[in-house]
């Protein structure tokens, strides 16, 4: 009996698409021409036959409407971004990771999926990566392998070819969500608890200066999107970026982002030009994308210079070596700082410090929550404020009632603040 998709008994219009997909790429590599580098309509006329031998093959009820729009579609698909098509336009898939032309990986609330999506081979997914760069004037070749770009809707995306990469093209995209998630969303999500959040909201109100810390795709920039809101819409707000992703709904933001070389390595702006512009353009509080090179120092000097409520991320697997990895960055710039002016620097510019963490279940969450007092015997003395303890109903512990900082000081025992825990 035919099935038909109007009436839901087989795979919705999706699947199929995704179906027709992989047997008409099977079909192309079987024909001795290449109907990709030929004109779109005979590309769309061999599209049009394959997909009504494969709907008559499947008894799928399909009227000519859907065959053409399927076509269409299908079309699209192999000349535009082929088979990233669908999946930039699905609004649950989060990330793309493609390992070649065979192996595209999709990541759904938190969790990474092998997807049964392809390219043709090594030269369909190299012109694909050429058509997303092409509108951003963006390089890359055997001379220049690596790229690091911003799609038009926001979305991050990174490509390696060969010789770089020795299993052919490599593409990373990082979809950019419109819908940015509320306080709310992450309570709900249990990727915090009420006390966490009305704790950051007085951290923020008090100008404390902030580090996010973690691992790659634990939810930073989600994070400093955020503690952003809680800033007083009256004062005056810088953020810079490599890329940006920062959605601020504020009225008096100044947003910067770095610029890399041109093909003939002129012309780059780096985060480190962009933070001592920053400093001549009375901002009151700076938001910087991530630390992650020579800018260190110059973020370090504006949290220490009266730019109180700065915030910033960086990568580390623990808050305390958070602390560590600002010593490291400073060490690689080249730049001589002796340990205890650089640890007393680090200390009197960074109050807080939030450490974020991907469970196994993908959801991702604060799993620490630091705050820096100062310096005894050269060493960091740091307080534990909350932690994350997965074996406990809530999963939140709220342990230091008192915190030591001026700016802190009754933040937590006199905000009312309900906790989980705490001892």
């Amino acid at each position: 009996m035919n099935r038909s998709l109007q009436a839901g008994l087989g795979p919705g219009v999706a699947e199929l698409k995704a179906q027709l997909h992989r047997y008409i790429i099977d079909q192309l590599e079987d024909e001795t021409d290449n109907l990709l580098e030929g004109p779109r309509q005979t590309l769309a006329r061999f599209v049009a036959g394959k997909v009504g031998e494969y709907t008559r093959q499947a008894q799928f009820a399909v009227s000519r409407y859907e065959a053409d729009r399927l076509t269409e579609e299908l079309v699209d698909e192999l000349v535009g971004f082929g088979p990233l098509e669908v999946l930039l336009r699905d609004r649950s898939v989060s990330e793309i990771l493609v390992n070649g032309p065979q192996r595209i990986f999709i990541e759904r609330n938190g969790v990474l999926h092998h997807s049964d999506l392809r390219f043709m081979d090594d030269q369909h997914l190299l012109r694909v990566i050429q058509r997303i760069l092409a509108p951003l004037g963006r390089r890359l070749d055997e001379s220049s392998p690596m790229v690091d770009a911003r799609m038009p809707d926001g979305s991050r995306i990174n490509a390696v070819i060969p010789p770089v990469a020795l299993d052919g093209p490599c593409l990373s995209v990082r979809k950019f969500s419109r819908d940015m998630l509320k306080s709310a969303d992450l309570v709900a999500s249990r990727s915090l608890d009420q006390a966490i959040l009305d704790f950051f909201r007085l951290m923020v109100s008090r100008g404390c200066n902030v580090l996010v810390s973690g691992g790659t795709g634990t939810g930073k920039t989600t994070m400093l999107n955020m503690l952003s809101q809680m800033i007083d819409p009256r004062e005056r707000i810088v953020t810079i970026e490599d890329t940006a992703e920062l959605q601020l709904k504020h009225d008096h933001v100044v947003r910067l982002e770095t610029r890399p070389p041109n093909a003939d390595g002129h012309g780059e702006v780096t985060a480190r030009d962009l933070v001592r512009n920053a400093l001549r353009m009375r901002p009151d509080r700076i938001v910087l994308g991530e630390i992650r090179g020579i800018e260190v120092l110059d973020v370090l000097t504006a949290m220490n210079t009266g730019h109180d409520g700065s915030m910033s991320t960086v990568h580390a697997n623990t808050a305390q070596d958070a602390l560590l990895r600002l010593e490291t960055l400073v060490g690689l710039s080249g730049i001589q700082v002796h340990d205890r002016t650089l640890r007393q620097t680090i200390c009197s510019a960074i109050d807080v410090v939030i450490q974020l963490t991907r469970t196994s279940d993908g959801r991702r969450c604060v799993a620490e929550v630091l705050e820096v007092v100062g310096l005894r015997d050269d060493q960091y003395v740091t307080n534990t404020l909350f932690r994350l303890e997965p074996g406990i109903h809530g999963g939140f512990v709220r342990e230091a009632l008192n915190p030591a900082g001026d700016k802190l000081r009754g933040t937590v025992g006199q905000s009312g603040m309900p906790g989980l825990g705490g001892r």
